[in-house]
């Protein structure tokens, strides 16, 4: 699925943000990175939950269908075995980011108009209107029996 993406410069700035808490853990930087993205996205920030670990150490991070996301924090996942560099953890917290995007926009953007073509939906129709006419003149003939 393609998503629109914000513009570099401000990608860059998100970055920054995340990348200094990554270092040095200031809460800030990744208050300020998580509201940006969802700002840009017109979309409220996400609630987050900071966790050592998450099924078991096998991911870094779980967002729900009430956009609730569980993340792994920095200092445990430096200390992972296989997962630990700052780069993986970037693009961990953007892939979570990707989901509760998804989850409250469906994948859409607000002002993207949609329409469905319901010609596409033609062959998968098992009963013939006709039918249904059919039957609507057959009812008005035999008489209901109770």
């Amino acid at each position: 699925m393609r998503m629109l993406l914000p513009p570099v410069r401000e990608r860059r700035l998100v970055d920054g943000l995340l990348s200094e808490f990554f270092r040095e853990h200031r809460p800030m930087a990744f208050r300020r990175a998580i509201a940006r993205i969802a700002r840009w996205y017109r979309l409220p920030t996400p609630r987050y939950t900071w966790f050592e670990y998450l099924d078991w150490g096998k991911s870094g991070g779980r967002t729900y269908e009430d956009g609730h996301i569980h993340l792994v924090h920095p200092e445990h996942w430096k200390r992972g075995r296989k997962y630990n560099s700052e780069r993986q953890w970037i693009a961990m917290i953007y892939h979570e980011m990707g989901h509760y995007i998804d989850i409250k926009r469906r994948g859409l953007p607000v002002d993207m108009p949609v329409t469905i073509d319901m010609s596409m939906l033609k062959p998968f129709e098992l009963i013939d209107p006709r039918l249904t006419r059919l039957q609507d003149r057959l009812n008005y003939f035999v008489p209901q029996s109770a």
